[in-house]
């Protein structure tokens, strides 16, 4: 049987820009807006930006309504030191168009590395929102901060999540690990009738319309609309951005005979619409299938950033008894890809940065249940590709390495090893054996376990024959804080009290693990790690009209 999260519940284009003199085109905060604006030009979907670095970051918006038939709409930008927007230091202007759906991508150049940035769009008379940014910083970093989640399913809850991590000022950067939209219509996974949250367009999406509707449905969500507009995201797709259980040449929820078509038309249809709807930098022009990319923060980490899901997966087998699940042929990530993450360790050990930080969206760990493999659609289906990571880092010395992980709706911590069962190789006591950690995120709203009591039953039950595993949670959601530094890196875990009840943005502490340098396993923390004292102002709501009318597409 193939595995799904439901089972899991069940059993357990970069657009031109035009330089323009600063201050040309926009009109003070202070003033009125132009009473002559086209009342039909709107920034409904809001304001984003992504993939920073060290000297320029994507900004992002979406010309929401315009007139019928308007094939382009002229866009100007700018981005300052400051809220008020005094000191400008690049401005220009480029277009939204029919051909990328009236999204507008900008990749702002000339920027001071590891500077808080203020940015706006405008046209017509009408400005954006203002959206909050913050470039890569170079040379000696202290101290990082960085929340991730993933796993946001519109029809189960509210957003509150994305609220919680809007309201943390000082992050330097929000990382979401996938799942950021859901192929299905209602009631096939989460039934959204209640909350009024029904996806549209109500049916599973598949041509490039469907999912060009689906993500302006989310992208009006105020709550993840906040969380963009005050923070840098850095993404990664998983399988739902296309379809569940996707995989190079196919996924579980594709079905040609049941007139979806071919696999590879709806795939570029999706990927089409990820880089319109989502501020992230093409790596490569000629492959936008070629999602992997890195970032350095000073010397402090690399961030690699991985796709477990199209670019190079072979498909899965269908359990753990199949016979090709340890042919070493098998492939998770692609031999490009399997190398190029080899290459990118081996550069930041060189270079001496403290951290490796992997950012992808399968769990890497062993999850062994009743003694069976219990998900094959994770590394434990790819035996070989996690093999040949493992021993790489033991072989060459690698320390500090931190796996990142979302896609299972639920908060684990565990060591990296070859054989976590086999006590001569893993001792669970002191950690000797491990060679890296993994941190797994909670999600937005997609469940677990449903029943808080039998949740907490499964994993003490994991807990206790899974001896890598330091802590699991399979009942709240929410999103993983990093607060990392020289010395150590910690992971806080923030769970969401509810996602039924619209605004509610109290959360929970759940727990704390961290690795200290050079220690490559984990052990419990007591204390919550501080905020920045420098954190640097939030971007401030406007008084720009806002206008109710439905969305034009």
């Amino acid at each position: 049987m193939k595995f799904t999260r439901r089972r899991f519940v069940q059993a357990l284009g970069s657009s031109g820009v035009l330089l323009h003199p600063v201050g040309s085109t926009f009109a003070s905060n202070k003033d009125k807006q132009d009473e002559h604006a086209d009342k039909n030009i709107l920034f409904q979907h809001g304001v984003a930006s992504g993939d920073p670095l060290h000297d320029r970051v994507i900004l992002w918006t979406r010309i929401s309504s315009r007139r019928r038939n308007q094939k382009t709409v002229p866009v100007n930008w700018r981005i300052a030191r400051d809220p008020e927007f005094d000191t400008v230091v690049n401005e220009g202007m480029t277009f939204a168009s029919d051909i990328q759906d009236f999204t507008v991508k900008v990749d702002a150049e000339g920027l001071q590395p590891g500077t808080t940035y203020y940015y706006q769009f405008h046209a017509f008379g009408a400005d954006s929102p203002v959206g909050r940014t913050r470039t890569l910083a170079v040379g000696h970093v202290d101290k990082l901060r960085i929340a991730f989640t993933s796993c946001s399913n519109f029809p189960f809850g509210y957003f509150n999540v994305y609220r919680m991590i809007a309201q943390r000022n000082d992050l330097d950067a929000v990382l979401h690990l996938g799942d950021y939209i859901y192929e299905y219509g209602n009631g096939t996974y989460g039934d959204g009738t209640a909350l009024n949250r029904i996806p549209q367009p109500n049916a599973e999406i598949i041509t490039l319309d469907d999912y060009r509707t689906r993500y302006a449905q989310y992208r009006l969500d105020p709550d993840l609309q906040e969380a963009h507009r005050q923070h840098p995201f850095i993404t990664v797709w998983d399988d739902h951005e296309t379809a569940n259980n996707a995989w190079n040449n196919g996924a579980e929820n594709h079905n040609p005979e049941l007139g979806e078509g071919e696999w590879l038309d709806r795939r570029a249809a999706a990927v089409k619409a990820y880089y319109e709807w989502i501020p992230i930098r093409q790596v490569d022009k000629n492959d936008p299938l070629k999602s992997y990319r890195k970032f350095r923060f000073g010397n402090l980490i690399d961030l690699i950033m991985l796709d477990t899901r199209l670019y190079g997966r072979d498909q899965q087998v269908a359990n753990d008894l199949d016979p090709a699940l340890n042919d070493p042929n098998r492939k998770l990530l692609g031999d490009e890809q399997a190398q190029w993450l080899l290459d990118s360790l081996d550069n930041s050990k060189d270079d001496d940065i403290r951290w490796r930080v992997l950012g992808q969206q399968v769990m890497f760990g062993q999850l062994i249940v009743a003694g069976r493999v219990f998900n094959v659609d994770q590394w434990d289906g790819y035996p070989a590709s996690r093999t040949r990571v493992i021993n790489h880092l033991r072989d060459n010395n690698i320390d500090n390495t931190i796996i990142l992980t979302g896609d299972i709706h639920s908060s684990w911590a565990m060591d990296i090893t070859d054989n976590p069962y086999d006590s001569s190789q893993y001792n669970t006591q002191t950690g000797q054996g491990s060679v890296a950690v993994e941190f797994v995120t909670p999600a937005v709203t997609s469940p677990a376990i449903q029943n808080e009591v039998k949740a907490d039953q499964t994993a003490q039950y994991l807990m206790a024959t899974n001896p890598h595993m330091k802590y699991v949670d399979l009942f709240h959601r929410g999103y993983v804080l990093l607060d990392i530094d020289h010395e150590r890196t910690q992971a806080e875990w923030y769970h969401a009290e509810s996602i039924v009840e619209p605004n509610n943005t109290n959360q929970v502490f759940a727990g704390a693990f961290l690795i200290q340098n050079l220690s490559n396993y984990l052990v419990p923390s007591l204390e919550i790690s501080s905020e920045k004292e420098d954190a640097p102002e939030p971007a401030p709501h406007t008084s720009s009209e806002r206008e109710s009318e439905s969305v034009e597409r």
